[in-house]
C-alpha cells in the first residue's frame, strides 16, 4: 500500500465524519445528552486526525497520478489548494472539540454554547471538506465533471438513402 492508496482511503474520513458529528451532536445539544455530545466531539477529533494524515499523502497521490494520460494538473491543483482550507478548518474543529469535550466533561456552564460553536464550524468544515473531495473526484472520475469535454460523435443507426 503506497500514500496514494492510503489517500484515497482516508479521505472520506472528514467528510462523512464532520456531516455524521454534525448530526450526532445535534441530536446531543436537542436531548441535552453529554455523553452524545462527548461522541460527537470524538468523531471530530478522529475527523481532524483523518484530514492530516490526508493532506499528508495527498504529495504522494499527486506523485502517483500526475503523468497518467488525461490527468489535468490544473486540476490536480485546485484540489491540493482547497484542501489546504479544508485542513485548516477542520483542525480548528478538532482543537475546538477537545475544548468542548473538556467543557462537558467538566461539567462546565459554557457546555451549551460551545457545542453550538462546534457545531456552526462542524458545518462550515463539512462543506470545505466535501467540496474538496468533489475536486479530488475530478481528478480522476471524468462522469462527476459537468464541464469534460468526452468524445461525443453522434451514433448513426441508419442511413437514409433517398
Amino acid at each position: 500500500m503506497n500514500q496514494a492508496h492510503i489517500h484515497l482511503l482516508i479521505t472520506h474520513l472528514p467528510i462523512f465524519g464532520s456531516i455524521l458529528g454534525v448530526l450526532v451532536l445535534s441530536h446531543g445539544i436537542w436531548t441535552k445528552s453529554n455523553q452524545t455530545m462527548v461522541a460527537a466531539y470524538n468523531l471530530f477529533i478522529l475527523s481532524a486526525i483523518g484530514a492530516g494524515i490526508a493532506y499528508l499523502t495527498g504529495e504522494g497521490a499527486e506523485e502517483a497520478v500526475e503523468n497518467i494520460q488525461g490527468i489535468a494538473e490544473a486540476t490536480i491543483e485546485k484540489h491540493e489548494d482547497f484542501a489546504l482550507f479544508a485542513l485548516i478548518s477542520i483542525i480548528i474543529l478538532g482543537v475546538a472539540s477537545l475544548i468542548g469535550l473538556l467543557a462537558t466533561l467538566s461539567k462546565s456552564t459554557w457546555t451549551r454554547t460551545l457545542a453550538f460553536v462546534v457545531l456552526f464550524i462542524a458545518l462550515f468544515s463539512f462543506a470545505l471538506a466535501a467540496r474538496t473531495g468533489y475536486l479530488g473526484g475530478q481528478i480522476r472520475h471524468t462522469e462527476i465533471n459537468t464541464n469534460s469535454q468526452l468524445n461525443t460523435t453522434p451514433h448513426q443507426t441508419e442511413v437514409d438513402n433517398e
